[in-house]
């Protein structure tokens, strides 16, 4: 099914833009605080039950073949003789994929229907490069010159105007995802974000009496950026508090891994209920040009032992959770001379959690020679139109033309209706 025309954020009324706008505030997003970045904060929280997007972002061109087989195809098998996965290996075939068996830490949830995994998706046309595509993707408005990322674009559709609806979890480093005229922020260690005077007992709360007082009667920008610094503060702190208590209801992350580590803050985050609906967070290390096999089956096993464990950390909270993978680009269909696999197009993208229908779905192309964009699986449907379609289903108040500007969206069917 396509849709060629989605509502604005405006056509649901107040948006946080709308906001800034009538309190005069529009350009000071860039608003810098030594101690926070160039964000402007807010002291006004956001929905703390309102639903939640985890953006996971798989840098360096995950291949989409070695997670979701085509294992029909003898042509998969033909252009792999070295590294294809084998079908007797694999997790839950039906007559056309299977899932790569590594993803077994979540076979509980492929069971459940909470897993969906999606062929034959990427950018409109074809583009190898890591940086290029990357910006591409996370821009999704081609032909702008604006640098505005599609989450920022989505946070400005909410009506909270807070810092905390968009924030990169795990890396200091912003995504291109999150860059724009909407507050957002990144951190890798939420502690880090209290001033150091935050928990003293008594000096604590006479140095915030102070500070609130000298920012209130500043009335000036900097007298509101200092205010809503405190606030972030005291909210950090909270987050802080929560990540000190450990996994909860007997998650069990893997130990020292990168992506353990910003899913455990990220699920932290959640429970403490400061009102963040969209968290970014990256995975790197996909470029698999040397000896995928066993490369891509470790990354997968940490991936998919760290989304067990995030789901299980979250409890009760994971009923507002929707977790989507992205990749810049898949790799190519045959095999390199190092038993790895060079820079491609099509892709899988998997999507977990909250209002998905599980299964497999894919308009596939086949991998037949004359299907093929230059030797490489081909893109059947435009990897906006997975997002767009997560977001109609669990953010009815973002306008999904807004967001994708110019698309038209190819519905699925892999998430259920709000």
């Amino acid at each position: 099914m396509t849709d060629g025309h989605d509502a604005s954020c405006a056509d649901y009324g107040v948006t946080r833009r709308n906001l800034l706008r009538s309190a005069g505030l529009i350009g000071m997003a860039g608003v810098s605080t030594k101690m926070f970045g160039d964000v402007l904060t807010s002291t006004a929280y956001g929905a703390t039950n309102g639903n939640i997007l985890v953006v996971l972002s798989l840098r360096g061109g995950a291949d989409g073949m070695s997670m979701m087989v085509p294992h029909a195809e003898s042509a998969y098998y033909a252009a792999r003789p070295n590294i294809a996965v084998k079908k007797a290996d694999l997790l839950r075939p039906d007559h056309t994929f299977g899932l790569h068996p590594s993803f077994k830490p979540l076979e509980s949830l492929w069971d459940s229907g909470r897993m969906a995994a999606i062929h034959a998706v990427g950018l409109p046309t074809p583009n190898r490069s890591h940086f290029e595509a990357m910006e591409l993707v996370e821009d999704a408005d081609p032909g702008s010159s604006e640098r505005i990322g599609w989450l920022n674009r989505v946070i400005g559709c909410f009506i909270s105007n807070d810092v905390f609806d968009g924030i990169q979890v795990g890396s200091t480093v912003m995504p291109t995802s999150l860059i724009g005229p909407e507050p957002s922020f990144a951190t890798s260690d939420f502690s880090s974000l209290s001033a150091p005077w935050a928990d003293h007992a008594s000096l604590g709360p006479r140095v915030r009496s102070v500070l609130s007082a000298m920012y209130r009667d500043a009335g000036t920008v900097i007298g509101k950026a200092g205010q809503e610094a405190l606030a972030l503060d005291r909210r950090t702190g909270t987050i802080a508090a929560e990540e000190k208590k450990g996994p909860q209801h007997g998650a069990v992350y893997p130990e020292h891994h990168e992506l353990a580590r910003a899913l455990a803050s990220s699920a932290a985050l959640i429970r403490a209920g400061v009102g963040v609906r969209a968290i970014a967070v990256d995975f790197g290390g996909w470029d698999h040009h040397v000896d995928i096999s066993w490369r891509i089956s470790r990354q997968v096993e940490q991936m998919s032992k760290s989304i067990a464990a995030f789901l299980t950390d979250l409890g009760p909270d994971a009923s507002r959770v929707t977790i989507v993978t992205l990749s810049e680009f898949g790799r190519r269909l045959g095999q390199n001379g190092a038993a790895g696999l060079d820079h491609g197009y099509g892709n899988a993208v998997f999507a977990f959690g909250a209002g998905v229908r599980g299964g497999y779905y894919a308009n596939w192309p086949t991998l037949a020679t004359d299907r093929r964009v230059d030797g490489d699986l081909a893109v059947t449907t435009d990897y906006r139109s997975v997002l767009a379609e997560i977001l109609a289903a669990r953010f009815p108040e973002v306008g999904v033309g807004t967001v994708f500007p110019g698309l038209t969206r190819t519905t699925l069917g892999f998430m259920s209706p709000y």
